[in-house]
């Protein structure tokens, strides 16, 4: 293979991806890709809502982030979108100075995003990635299950049908009970959530091939919609939405807000290159495969940076893919 040929699979891993694609991994693929749209949609529009910004972002987040991941990202099974690890530092970046401006904390959000994509590539380029080195394998799984216990602590609420308003994960059990105890639940959103996750762990178990999250969604939706349960029973929905794709243009914001969002786009780098490159690891050992964190650092700022500019927020990676079969002395990356 010539130098340059080596060069664009080095820092393009998508283009190798395509070049040796086999049709037969065509109808897996295709199931997880409905099963991650399935799954993407609502997460993305939920943590858009906790970190301030309108549902909508979260969706636009997920569109740019995921070709630009596909393309330049070196772990062969993660996907890109928003992520509740991210969501506390954006809040606090971007509500101080939204002032309730949903459109001002569009474009707050927008930049923050460019910064932070910098950030990461400039890293990558300059070859920090040896960052992740410290991050041993017991720090690697106890940060995913750190962000196991945060989402299931700021998704408790929502599943009895009720919301809270709390920054940390005491403060949010605190309130999940208190608000169980005053009757907040409402019975009717509680019975569809505990029938959702029921199916999944039904067909999970006994249908490990059917896509369980797809059917939930699928189903809980058709539900919702032909009982009309957000007028009759009070069922919280994210109601309509924008039609149609973003436009791509650079955000506006005041010079005063620049150095404040320079700050928080430090932390967003660090936490998204750490919550990325964690999964990223941890899923290559169990496959056998390695991947280049400088590139890692790359890919993530390549796809975070253009996220800015279609009124996205900046994203993380947020779950596998799929689960490859494994390939003796061949991997997909």
């Amino acid at each position: 293979m010539s130098a340059p040929a080596r060069g664009v699979w080095k820092w393009v891993p998508g283009a190798r991806v395509a070049r040796e694609y086999e049709w037969p991994w065509l109808p897996r693929d295709l199931a997880a890709g409905l099963v991650l749209t399935a799954l993407l949609i609502p997460a993305g529009m939920g943590y858009a809502e906790a970190s301030g910004l309108p549902p909508i972002t979260g969706l636009y987040a997920t569109i740019v982030p995921l070709v630009a991941y596909a393309v330049f990202g070196p772990s062969r099974i993660l996907v890109l979108g928003p992520d509740s690890s991210l969501a506390p530092l954006i809040a606090a970046s971007i509500t101080p100075l939204a002032a309730g401006d949903p459109e001002e904390a569009i474009a707050l959000a927008g930049v923050l995003s460019i910064f932070a994509g910098g950030l990461c590539i400039v890293a990558g380029l300059a070859r920090f990635g040896f960052i992740t080195d410290l991050l041993s394998k017991p720090v690697r799984y106890g940060y995913m299950n750190g962000i196991a216990l945060v989402v299931i602590v700021s998704q408790l609420p929502k599943l009895f049908g009720f919301s809270v308003d709390a920054e940390g994960v005491i403060e949010g059990t605190q309130e999940f009970v208190e608000g169980v105890a005053d009757g907040e639940t409402n019975v009717t959103a509680l019975v569809i959530g505990a029938s959702g996750l029921g199916v999944i762990l039904v067909i999970k178990r006994f249908w490990r091939r059917v896509p369980g999250v797809l059917v939930c969604v699928v189903g809980a939706t058709l539900v919702v919609g032909l009982f009309d349960l957000a007028t009759r029973r009070d069922v919280p929905v994210v109601g309509v939405l924008p039609r149609g794709l973003p436009s791509f243009s650079v955000p506006y914001v005041g010079a005063a807000d620049l150095g404040h969002l320079a700050v928080g786009a430090v932390g967003v780098a660090l936490v998204s290159f750490a919550d990325t490159s964690v999964l990223s690891r941890t899923f290559a050992l169990r496959h056998g495969d390695t991947v280049d964190p400088n590139q890692e650092m790359i890919a993530l700022g390549t796809a975070t940076w253009p996220a800015g500019c279609s009124k996205g927020s900046p994203s993380a990676a947020v779950r596998p893919a799929r689960r490859w079969p494994s390939r003796p002395g061949r991997g997909r990356r």
